[in-house]
């Protein structure tokens, strides 16, 4: 069973709205959940409504049935200084490093760095346990970086090869390693169904593969009701002109007579349903290549309103539903 879970996708499908929802389904009926942000951009507290998170765990929301959220921002630089205490007990003199802006340049320098930090961070997260030797949290939730770095990102092994051989960050590097690519993680991919993120998502998947990353499921965000089924999209595609305006005229809009208010509403109307039926269309075609895929499919409606905290919440209980428990 994976207990940490990856969120990636191409930017504007959700990931960082998905990867909350996740948290909260996952934090239900009284489990705790560690929601992770890497990119700096305070998402997360954007979504919860709350104050921008510091380098600190901090609980932001209740799940259904007790659960608990937490939340974390990693800041590259903090976490360097944990990983300097950690190995090299410097205490102050890595605060004096970072006044010094030596920090900052050492994970400029060395992204490979930079992305074994993010990403031991929240490893350590998921490998805790409390003094009663209970795992602290039962699931880490990331929202990680776009589908186009993600698996960069998360091979740090690569990363950091030319930078240390040996020692502390090469180990660092492979105990991370150790537990990204273990069953304990599962990285998900966040789509819509458009033709260039589904394209984005296959060849993500297709690299975290290729790199013996463990994938978990698609989600597909922010899908559309079809207000036609499938035999109105047949009848709308053969031009039914007449049964449609002889329905209107049955609807008090007039007589079906040439002229008439029924005869001008036809045309704006059989447009209107033509471009439904060609995004139907469209959405089955993609539907069906991320079938092909052969990973577990979640969807997510969209919500017209937009997202605010309980739009978050009803996405949270879709998913759910849908999740393995």
């Amino acid at each position: 069973m994976s207990r940490l879970h990856v969120v990636s996708g191409k930017g504007g499908t959700g990931k960082t709205t998905v990867a909350a929802a996740l948290a909260l389904a996952l934090a239900a009926e009284g489990r705790r959940t560690l929601l992770v942000e890497v990119e700096g951009r305070q998402g997360i507290a954007q979504l919860f409504e709350t104050e921008p998170l510091p380098y600190e765990e901090r609980k932001i929301a209740t799940a259904p049935g007790g659960g608990e959220v937490h939340a974390l921002a990693i800041d590259p630089e903090f976490a360097l200084l944990d990983y300097l205490h950690m190995f090299y007990k410097l205490g102050s003199a890595g605060r004096a490093l970072k006044k010094l802006g030596a920090i900052d340049f050492a994970t400029t320098i060395a992204p490979g760095l930079r992305d074994v930090l993010l990403t031991g961070k929240a490893c350590e997260a998921v490998r805790r346990k409390g003094k009663d030797g209970r795992f602290v949290y039962d699931s880490v939730v990331m929202d990680a970086p776009p589908t186009g770095r993600i698996t960069r990102f998360l091979n740090v092994n690569d990363e950091v090869a030319g930078l240390a051989r040996t020692g502390p960050i090469h180990n660092q590097a492979q105990a991370v390693m150790r537990v990204l690519k273990s069953p304990q993680t599962a990285v998900h991919m966040v789509t819509l169904l458009e033709e260039m993120p589904v394209q984005e998502t296959a060849d993500g998947i297709a690299e975290l593969r290729a790199d013996g990353l463990p994938t978990g499921g698609v989600i597909i965000n922010m899908v559309r009701p079809a207000v036609l089924d499938h035999e109105a999209v047949e009848a709308v595609a053969n031009g039914q002109r007449t049964a449609v305006a002889k329905a209107l005229s049955q609807a008090g809009l007039g007589g079906a007579r040439r002229g008439g208010m029924a005869e001008r509403l036809v045309d704006p109307l059989l447009e209107q349903a033509r471009e439904h039926a060609e995004r139907v269309a469209l959405e089955r075609a993609q539907r069906a290549e991320l079938t092909g895929l052969g990973l577990p499919l979640h969807e997510l409606e969209l919500l017209t309103d937009g997202i605010d905290l309980a739009g978050l919440y009803r996405l949270a209980a879709d998913l759910r539903k849908q999740w393995p428990a």
